[in-house]
């Protein structure tokens, strides 16, 4: 039996130690906002936070995360987290979204990014957002990452 709080919430799971915490999450708890991409960790389409921190839901064991904390996309759906909001607003601004499979991972990845640099360089930005996107919106993503760090402002 694995514990762990879930968007705020604290939820145990039967299932084997070795499965992937992304099959828990869509399976067991029904959150399908973590998507399946490549399911070797490099794509992103996976990403949820784990005690804040950006993991490759993919890649993670459900025994790895036991007593922790994990977020998903779905823990932002009832706002009360600013800097959520304000990506999530960026991210409308400057229409980032395309076919929105990568939307929920790099949105989780910008969430950390800014919460760590409040203000991130281009470089920084490309050291910390390794999420692929598929359609190729790059320059989109990084206007709305400085959009959402301008308080929501156009830079």
């Amino acid at each position: 039996m694995v514990s762990l709080t879930v968007n705020g919430k604290t939820v145990s799971v039967e299932t084997s130690g070795d499965t992937p915490l992304l099959w828990v999450l869509r399976q067991h708890f029904k959150l399908q906002g973590t998507k399946f991409g490549c399911g070797i960790g490099q794509c992103g389409a996976c990403t949820v936070l784990v005690n804040g921190a950006v993991v490759r839901a993919c890649s993670v064991t459900i025994a790895a995360v036991d007593g922790a904390t994990v977020q998903t996309i779905e823990g932002f759906d009832n706002g009360g987290d600013a800097i959520a909001e304000r990506v999530k607003a960026a991210w409308i601004a400057e229409q980032v979204p395309q076919c929105g499979y990568c939307v929920p991972g790099m949105i989780l990845s910008t969430v950390a990014l800014l919460r760590k640099i409040p203000n991130p360089t281009d470089t920084e930005i490309d050291g910390a957002i390794t999420n692929l996107c598929r359609c190729g919106t790059y320059d989109r993503i990084r206007k709305a990452i400085h959009r959402a760090a301008a308080g929501g402002a156009a830079p």
